[in-house]
């Protein structure tokens, strides 16, 4: 009888104490207080406590509960179904919270109705839902960021009126820019794999005062996949298995990753691998971008054939790797230990706008292509949680890059294939601190990078084997060093009114020494030791709930780099840029001014004007040596020309958004901008090369329980030939010509539609068609046409 009893009561404690269930943030696994639990007609009610943790024992085993959080998502489980996971509950983060919180601006989180400066924030959702074949289309996806390719392997990112050099680009918080990351169009942005991404936020406007040189005209910040600890002692397992075709590249993208967590220790491993074919235009649209002939190898001897099909752009066609390991240790709850690694690799790239260029009828190159582009990232992260009279959050980032990149190009009907090589070193440390104090935040940095450059030149005939040395790209064993202190400070006035302000000295030091082998040239060293102050000045005042005003005044720089001052390339048929040591840094001046308007929640339009003026601009001119204007660079005389102080431009813009919630499951969204720039040349104002035609997209969101469709347009102004910037005038072969025969950028749109569908808690599936009405187009100073009528077919399995 006594065992019966203890038995029964031993059940009966065991039922009650499973009554008691856990409810965490579904990401970070951490406990989540104050969340409401109640069921369909309110009539019994239950809160989690402090530790996460509350008591169904009220409620019957069937009824549905709902879980009901400020910040998150609204959940709807059964208590059975709760009990059957082990008493666990997962609430997502609602994104459009998750949205109010920014990392970029000072390396710490901040909430975005307290900054003055434009921010965008893609999210994991857009990024499934964009279903991106790079970083690059995922930028040009916000409608916020354009970009130009010149291949299919690229994307060139443009903000406000610059583009690569001027825009700074971090992922995890570590500096991606290089010493040799130069003023023409860079493709570096595709080396981060959109899969890997977790969050990214994109500064419209100058950050240098927490990111320093270059960073003029925006920085783009990634955030990539974090490893998720266990809730408890067990060892837990999750991950994703990730597939995606699209029809107009023959696109094979197969993608997983894996998380494995501990209490303290946490891993996750994740790898992507993607084929591309050769890209397909469209239809309808300007003849002069089609692809009648290309240039092949036959019988040893350079040919020109017939395209089978015009449209098909070749080559084109490159794969790419992606590798991802991360490791989290957190001892407590003060401290936490990150180690992150990063690889991409690339097959050879073809450049594609140097292939279809003739001379009286015949091409100029019989090839043209990117070597492998490679990156590795490693960093350190130590982040440390206290209440010292000094801080109050500290964080040390130190991290390792190894970039490498080559370039071969060769004459057509010549054996002689030419090739330059270039891998980079970079190191860098950062340490960053934040300080609360009862109305303000204080935030302050030291930070120390320094890159070292190989570069070689050579050349192999391809009939007879023969090599020997050329110029290389880049003076060999040149080097690029930064040292900088910031300080930054958050003031709210008052419940409505904030105040924030930075200031930031970098000071960079450049060395490179030049071999007169192959060139004669009037110098023989290039040091430069130059500083730069900046600072910034931004006020947020929310007027009432239906109107936010937000003002800010910054500066920026770009110091000198090894691409500035040591290169020796072809900038375009008969023209070569030489070394020039006499470089200063150019200064920008940026000022703008937003506004936020919420019409009950319904409707929310976001304007922002803006203007800056660079001082001092380095621009590509023609330069002499010695009184020589002209030398031989590969067989063929050529301009010289070199990056000089010789210039300044200016940029205005404005740029709207809208938010429109039709109706509790459809939602209108749209984004504008419009961008005027003018540089200085010969005395007069051309246009800017980097000043984007107006352009942006509109979005029609339905969404209603496993099912979502975006009906979306994407369009994009014109630019007739006296919009064009004079070096792209200069290019017919670029751009469709008018009726004149001079060159122009048409204005063009697209029609596309994704739908997703959520089979369970596990499956996910995307369809989408590009493009619907196969419009043939090329964003502007782009090198190879867009892509044409699309089918994209992805599906995901989380677990």
């Amino acid at each position: 009888m006594r065992s019966r009893l203890f038995v029964f009561f031993s059940l009966l404690f065991s039922i009650c104490e499973a009554q008691e269930i856990k409810v965490l943030e579904k990401d970070t696994k951490q406990p989540l207080s104050n969340v409401a639990i109640f069921n369909k007609n309110k009539s019994e009610f239950a809160v989690t406590d402090s530790l996460g943790v509350a008591d169904l024992s009220k409620f019957t085993a069937y009824e549905v509960l709902t879980f009901s959080s400020v910040s998150h998502l609204d959940l709807f489980l059964t208590k059975k179904e709760i009990l059957q996971n082990n008493g666990v509950v997962l609430i997502p983060l609602d994104e459009n919270e998750l949205d109010q919180v920014v990392i970029s601006v000072a390396r710490f989180k901040l909430q975005r109705d307290e900054i003055p400066q434009k921010i965008v924030s893609i999210s994991p959702s857009e990024v499934q839902l964009a279903a991106p074949q790079t970083s690059a289309d995922l930028l040009e996806s916000t409608g916020q960021v354009y970009v130009q390719k010149s291949q299919l392997g690229g994307g060139s990112p443009m903000i406000r009126g610059f583009a690569t050099n001027r825009l700074l680009i971090t992922v995890d918080g570590v500096r991606m820019n290089t010493a040799i990351f130069r003023s023409g169009n860079l493709q570096n942005v595709i080396s981060i794999d959109p899969l890997f991404i977790d969050k990214a936020e994109i500064i419209l406007g100058p950050g240098s005062v927490v990111y320093g040189s270059d960073a003029i005209g925006g920085v783009m910040n990634f955030y990539t996949l974090e490893p998720n600890f266990s809730i408890d002692e067990n060892t837990s397992f999750s991950g994703n298995i990730y597939s995606r075709f699209a029809t107009v590249n023959n696109e094979n993208t197969v993608h997983t990753h894996l998380n494995i967590g501990r209490e303290k220790w946490a891993f996750m491993s994740a790898v992507t691998y993607s084929d591309f074919g050769d890209l397909k235009m469209g239809s309808h649209g300007p003849d002069d971008y089609l692809r009648p002939d290309y240039a092949t190898r036959e019988n040893g001897e350079d040919v020109m054939v017939e395209n089978e099909d015009s449209e098909v752009q070749k080559p084109t066609g490159y794969n790419q790797l992606n590798l991802l390991q991360k490791i989290n240790y957190k001892p407590s709850g003060d401290w936490n230990f990150d180690l992150g690694l990063i690889y991409s690799e690339t097959s050879d790239i073809p450049r594609y706008d140097r292939l279809y260029r003739k001379r009286d009828g015949v091409f100029r190159s019989a090839e043209w292509y990117y070597g492998p582009q490679k990156w590795l990232l490693g960093d350190i992260n130590i982040g440390h949680s206290g209440n010292s009279a000094l801080y109050d959050k500290a964080k040390f980032t130190a991290a390792y890059q190894f970039f490498a990149e080559s370039r071969h190009d060769r004459a057509f009907g010549d054996p002689i294939l030419f090739s330059t090589e270039e891998k980079v070193n970079a190191w860098s440390a950062t340490l960053d601190y934040e300080k609360d104090f009862s109305d303000s935040k204080l935030f302050y940095g030291f930070e120390y990078v320094i890159n070292t450059i190989n570069s070689e030149g050579n050349f192999r005939n391809i009939e007879t084997e023969e090599t020997g040395a050329t110029a290389s790209r880049y003076p060999d064993g040149s080097s690029w060093q930064s040292m900088a202190i910031y300080v930054g400070h958050q003031w709210r006035l008052q419940n409505d009114l904030s105040l924030q302000s930075g200031l930031r000295y970098n000071q960079v030091l450049v060395n490179a020494s030049f071999e007169d082998q192959f060139y004669d040239f009037p110098f023989e060293n290039a040091d430069i030791n130059t500083g730069a102050l900046t600072g910034s000045l931004g006020i947020n005042w929310k007027q009432s709930d239906f109107l936010r005003l937000r003002a800010a005044a910054s500066t920026a720089f770009r110091a000198p780099n090894i691409d500035d001052i040591g290169k020796i390339f072809d900038s375009e048929p008969g023209s070569v840029v030489v070394p020039n040591p006499d470089l200063k840094p150019e200064y920008a001046y940026n000022g703008e001014i937003g506004a936020d308007l919420n019409f009950n929640e319904k409707i929310k339009l976001t304007l922002s004007g803006y203007y800056t003026y660079l001082d001092n601009a380095m621009v590509r001119r023609d330069f002499s040596l010695d009184g020589k204007t002209f030398i031989d660079y590969q067989g063929e005389p050529s301009r010289i020309q070199a990056i000089q102080n010789v210039s300044h431009a200016y940029v205005y813009g404005i740029e709207a958004g809208l938010e429109a919630n039709v109706t509790e499951n459809l939602q209108l969204n749209s984004q504008f901008s419009y961008t005027y720039g003018r540089e200085e040349e010969g005395g007069e104002y051309v246009p800017l090369r980097h000043a984007a035609p107006l352009f942006g997209n509109a979005h029609l969101i339905w969404q209603k329980r496993k099912f979502k469709f975006d009906i979306f347009t994407e369009y994009n102004g014109q630019f007739d030939f006296e919009d064009l910037a004079p070096g792209e005038q200069d290019k017919p072969y670029l751009y469709a010509l008018d009726e004149n025969g001079n060159p122009y950028s048409p204005s063009w749109y697209t029609l596309n539609l994704t739908g997703q569908y959520r089979m369970n808690s596990n499956w996910l599936a995307t369809v989408s068609v590009e493009n619907i009405t196969d419009q043939r187009y090329r964003t502007y100073s782009s090198g190879i046409a867009a892509a044409g009528r699309n089918l994209i077919i992805a599906l995901s399995y989380s677990f």
